[in-house]
C-alpha cells in the first residue's frame, strides 16, 4: 500500500490567509469622517471666540484718525500723523498674540493632531481675523464722513473710522495658531514607537 502524502503546511504567508507576511495584522484606514468633524469642532468656536477678543482689543487699542472740517472739505488734522499705519500694526501684533495663544490651546486640548484638526485651526484663525476687522469697524467711530464732520462742526477734530490698510495682516491670526501648534507638536507631540531590532539567527556549530 501506497503510504498517504501528508497534508501541506500551512504558512502565516500564505496568500490564503489575506493578511501580510508574519501575520501581522493590516494598517487603521484613517477615519476622515471623524477628522473632518475634529476641524469643524475646532474652527467654528476659534472663529467665535478669536473674532470677538481681536475685534475687540483692536477697537481698544487702535490709534484714532484725526479729522478736521472746514466747513467745505475734510482733512487730516495732522499731516504727518501715523496713525493709519499704526492701527495696522495694532491688529498684526494683536492678531499674532491672539494666534500663538489659540495654538497652543488648541494643542492642549487635542494632541493627537491631524490634517484636518490644523486645516481646520487655519481656517478657523482666519474667520476669526475677518470677523475681528469687521467688528471693529461696526463698532468703531462711523463712516460717514459727511455726517460726522457736521456733527462735529468746523475746525472741530473728529475720529475717522477704523480701517485696515494692509489686507495682509488679516493672515498674522491664522499664521501664529498654525505655526504655535506645528511648534508645539514637534516639540511636545506624541512621538511613534521605536522599531524593535531584527534578531539575527544564531547558527548551531
Amino acid at each position: 500500500m501506497t503510504d498517504p502524502q501528508p497534508a501541506p503546511d500551512h504558512h502565516p504567508e500564505s496568500p490564503s490567509t489575506g493578511g501580510p507576511p508574519g501575520g501581522g495584522s493590516p494598517g487603521q484606514r484613517t477615519d476622515w469622517r471623524r477628522e473632518i468633524a475634529d476641524g469643524v469642532r475646532v474652527a467654528l468656536p476659534l472663529a467665535a471666540a478669536s473674532g470677538l477678543a481681536l475685534g475687540l482689543l483692536w477697537l481698544w487699542l487702535a490709534p484714532r484718525v484725526p479729522l478736521v472740517s472746514d466747513g467745505r472739505s475734510v482733512m487730516l488734522a495732522n499731516s504727518e500723523g501715523q496713525q493709519a499705519i499704526a492701527a495696522d500694526g495694532t491688529f498684526l501684533l494683536l492678531g499674532l498674540a491672539i494666534g500663538a495663544v489659540a495654538g497652543v490651546v488648541v494643542f492642549a486640548l487635542r494632541r493627537t493632531g491631524g490634517v484636518a484638526l490644523v486645516l481646520g485651526l487655519a481656517a478657523g484663525a482666519l474667520a476669526g481675523s475677518w470677523l475681528a476687522w469687521q467688528l471693529g469697524m461696526w463698532l468703531g467711530p462711523t463712516d460717514d464722513v459727511a455726517a460726522a464732520a457736521r456733527d462735529a462742526g468746523v475746525d472741530n477734530v473728529f475720529d475717522a473710522s477704523l480701517r485696515l490698510g494692509a489686507k495682509g495682516v488679516l493672515f498674522a491670526l491664522p499664521a501664529a495658531a498654525v505655526g504655535a501648534h506645528l511648534l508645539c507638536q514637534a516639540v511636545l507631540g506624541p512621538r511613534d514607537p521605536e522599531p524593535v531590532p531584527v534578531e539575527l539567527p544564531q547558527w548551531r556549530e
